[in-house]
């Protein structure tokens, strides 16, 4: 790990199988080179504070006028705080703990799950960009395809297989009801998205954060927007999430018993106002993924997918999250997707050209978290 050399940094940390959490317990005080976030970043991470009256919208579910809100918030955030969601706080926590358990166990206990190989139902890794990216994000991942076919108990880490398999199908339930609710909110009947496939596939995300010597000279996970339909995230109490709205980077401050909501980049609909009809998202979680690039394309940008960041945890305590992506994510998918039909006029032309999840996906593969995806597709 002491080679000036990025490349074989980046191989002996992958080839140790330790994560970023095996750094950690190593008792370094110190981050290593390959972590040392781009002068940019940096500097971005020291932006001004937003305007107070700039604040994350919260949506009730079981409130008055759900469908404009929920539409509002999709439209000019892509990203809002769900409450009153319908699945018990005692199965988030469970699945708080399940997750932060995995990342816990001693290395020799992961690293059957360790691959680079992201169309294995399972896997642990860390870093899914690390030999292309600029400096490598201070974060392990546990990643599994949840839907359509869900992995087998036995396939799945014994501290959180079961909780992975209940807490999937809360997400189905909600997510269902979430496009049901997008699809009236962009005046179409409510199974419009849902016939699309969009509420098919699913692919968890099971982020580790855990604590950073240097929280000032590294970063969590790299800005992004989502390559999904749909992302929703569950994040614990230690914060460190923020979104980009207005020139400004704003915490998603942790609200308990929440649900974060992203707009993927295939449901953008502010800018790719009618991508919907043909087009189911391929996304990338992690994070918190869950996770807007596919809702903005097939929308045609009426929906927008939020650009959002996670800064290197300072705290003493891990930070834990899952996302939950509406996406076949790195499996090939060869339905096509594009600006739904129904969103299109003289005044509103597509904005984007058709494509399938599976040329998203490569697009995404072959490029570091950050750089932009949706512009390969304009017209």
């Amino acid at each position: 790990m002491e080679s000036t050399d990025r490349s074989s940094q980046a191989k002996a940390f992958d080839e140790a199988k330790i994560g970023v959490k095996g750094l950690v317990d190593s008792g370094i005080t110190e981050i290593p080179a390959l972590f040392r976030a781009t002068p940019a970043t940096l500097a971005s991470l020291k932006s001004p504070p937003p305007p107070k009256h700039l604040t994350i919208p919260t949506v009730d579910l079981k409130g008055a006028s759900v469908v404009e809100k929920i539409g509002e918030a999709a439209e000019k955030w892509g990203l809002f705080h769900l409450v009153n969601h319908g699945i018990p706080v005692e199965v988030l926590e469970r699945m708080i703990q399940g997750i932060r358990g995995f990342h816990e166990q001693e290395p020799e206990a992961k690293k059957r799950f360790y691959s680079r190989d992201h169309t294995r139902d399972v896997l642990y890794f860390s870093n899914h960009d690390l030999q292309n990216s600029e400096a490598a994000s201070w974060r392990d991942t546990l990643g599994c395809y949840t839907a359509p076919e869900p992995p087998r108990l036995e396939d799945l880490p014994a501290v959180c297989g079961e909780i992975m398999l209940e807490y999937s199908k809360e997400i189905m339930s909600l997510g269902e009801r979430l496009f049901e609710l997008l699809s009236e909110a962009l005046g179409l009947n409510s199974h419009h998205l849902k016939d699309m496939d969009c509420a098919k596939s699913q692919y968890m995300v099971g982020q580790h954060y855990p604590p950073c010597p240097q929280p000032d000279l590294t970063i969590g996970i790299n800005k992004h927007t989502d390559i999904s339909f749909l992302t929703v995230l569950l994040q614990d109490n230690v914060g460190g999430l923020q979104v980009f709205h207005e020139q400004y980077w704003i915490d998603v401050t942790p609200v308990p018993g929440a649900l974060v909501i992203n707009i993927g980049d295939f449901l953008q609909v502010k800018k790719i106002m009618l991508l919907l009809r043909s087009c189911f998202i391929s996304c990338m979680i992690w994070g918190l993924i869950l996770l807007f690039y596919c809702v903005q394309l097939i929308t045609n940008d009426k929906f927008i997918s939020a650009e959002h960041r996670v800064i290197a945890n300072g705290s003493s305590e891990p930070r834990t999250s899952v996302a939950i992506v509406f996406s076949t994510f790195m499996r090939a998918y060869s339905r096509v997707y594009g600006p739904i039909k129904d969103l299109l006029s003289a005044e509103n032309p597509a904005k984007y050209r058709d494509c399938t999840l599976t040329e998203f996906s490569t697009i995404f593969s072959s490029k570091t978290l950050d750089a932009p995806k949706l512009h390969h597709f304009k017209i």
